[in-house]
């Protein structure tokens, strides 16, 4: 395996832990420049990126390479101006390469530039299930009739569930349906951002008004990163006015409901709940099989079905989660020239699990919690009954055990508790999750929390 490749499956093991928007200003177009007595240079865009990744990920990457290649000890990082994505003097990695390693990087597609969709957004590539059966259903019929049914849609969910690829889909599907004549375009909520930001300072704002006004379809990923930029909510109210006003449909997708984004204005959150929202949940066991089928056979490879059972039921929480760990497993498969069977790969899953709970203290998981409901991790730890405490309580309860396998015993002391009250609070949220949507979405949004944080 060359440098290149390895550090394509370290970019995906990245990616799945970070934002997109941190993954996308930090680390998106570094390279593995050159490897040498077990220290490995890495070559990133400016000093200012090089600063900020060798303090915040240096610990992390490093983790990462060493569990493709036991030989890292040590990451060094320099300003290599060749980083750029566009930079011809970069290797170009082939399809034969990407079927091989099962990257999740979109080589074989070329984004369109005048809609920016990407094609590989298709929906005969997207997996239908129980968690995501509400937004497809809308999704097929905006695609029918765009601007006239569930405008605006607003889709949400967890870090890496498909929400991308859902409203990415919409674009890319009406373009075929409509043969061209109705007008999409895909931004990222960061891109225009930094579009309101370019032509405030370049004074052309009548350019961007323009650029996202003149089309029949406007899609924006994350809106939820707008919130608190008065300037770039500002624009973007108006831009939803100008476009709802003409009948234009408008997509929108968030990694939380419009309720729960506490930085954002008011007035988009009433717009934005005028239409229909739907979430998208953790997938269920059938629809995780079918995701690693659909990978297998779009790669060309092929598992034991008790190894993909296997992955199916012990990666539950995150499509990306899911297809890293494949991705692991198929280097693996690659690198020691073996069939797969059921006692590596749970060997190579156990190992990206602890990965995982290393990163996690029961302190960091309290802190996530208390922040959600605006509390301090004091008022969880009190000996009260205040009842605006008491979910909260049963909540941390809850992740201690679920992330994080702790003993109920454990549980019930670091929160003052005895260990019934531990068992309760467990059982309680287990079952309100299945039943309480409100609840549920709580958990997904602070999930999140927990993993970015």
């Amino acid at each position: 395996m060359d440098l290149e490749q390895l550090w394509q499956l370290t970019l995906g093991e990245m990616e799945v832990q970070l934002s997109r928007a941190n993954f996308a200003t930090w680390l998106k177009g570094s390279r593995l420049v050159d490897k040498k007595d077990g220290v490995f240079l890495v070559g990133v865009s400016n000093n200012f990126a090089k600063e900020w990744v060798e303090n915040k990920y240096q610990k992390v990457l490093l983790g990462i390479i060493r569990g493709f290649d036991d030989s890292a000890k040590k990451l060094e990082f320099v300003v290599d101006h060749r980083t750029s994505v566009a930079d011809p003097t970069l290797k170009k990695i082939t399809s034969a390469d990407v079927r091989t390693f099962g990257n999740q990087m979109d080589l074989d597609f070329k984004v369109d530039p005048e809609t920016n969709l990407n094609p590989r957004y298709s929906a005969a590539t997207f997996v239908v299930g129980a968690s995501n059966e509400l937004a497809y259903t809308a999704a097929s019929a905006i695609v029918q009739e765009p601007g006239t049914k569930y405008n605006p849609f607003f889709v949400y969910g967890g870090v890496g569930l498909g929400k991308t690829h859902l409203i990415q889909m919409i674009g890319n599907e009406i373009k075929t349906f409509h043969k061209g004549k109705i007008r999409p375009r895909y931004v990222s909520s960061e891109k225009f951002t930094s579009d309101i930001v370019w032509a405030i300072r370049n004074k052309r704002m009548e350019d961007i008004k323009k650029r996202y006004r003149d089309v029949d379809v406007l899609i924006i990923d994350d809106i939820q990163f707008i919130g608190g930029k008065e300037k770039t909510e500002e624009e973007f109210f108006h831009t939803f006015n100008a476009l709802y006003e003409h009948s234009k449909q408008i997509i929108i997708s968030s990694d939380r409901p419009p309720s729960s984004i506490p930085t954002l204005e008011e007035r988009l959150r009433s717009r934005f709940e005028g239409g229909l929202i739907a979430d998208i949940g953790y997938p269920e066991y059938e629809m995780r099989v079918a995701i690693i089928k659909g990978k297998l056979q779009e790669h060309k490879r092929s598992l034991k079905d008790s190894v993909i059972e296997l992955i199916a039921r012990r990666v539950k929480k995150n499509i990306r989660e899911l297809e890293g760990v494949l991705n692991k497993i198929l280097f693996y498969q690659d690198a020691k020239y073996i069939d797969i069977d059921e006692k590596t790969a749970e060997e190579i899953i156990e190992k990206s699990v602890q990965n995982f709970s290393r990163r996690v203290s029961d302190d960091h998981i309290l802190k996530s919690v208390a922040e959600f409901y605006h509390l301090s991790v004091d008022d969880l730890l009190t000996r009260g009954r205040k009842k605006e405490v008491v979910e909260p309580r049963q909540v941390a309860m809850y992740f201690l055990r679920d992330i994080l396998d702790m003993s109920y015993p454990y549980i019930g002391e670091k929160l003052g508790r005895d260990h019934t009250t531990a068992i309760h609070a467990v059982e309680k949220v287990n079952q309100e999750i299945n039943k309480n949507s409100a609840l549920n979405q709580k958990i997904n949004i602070m999930r999140e929390l927990i993993y970015k944080n």
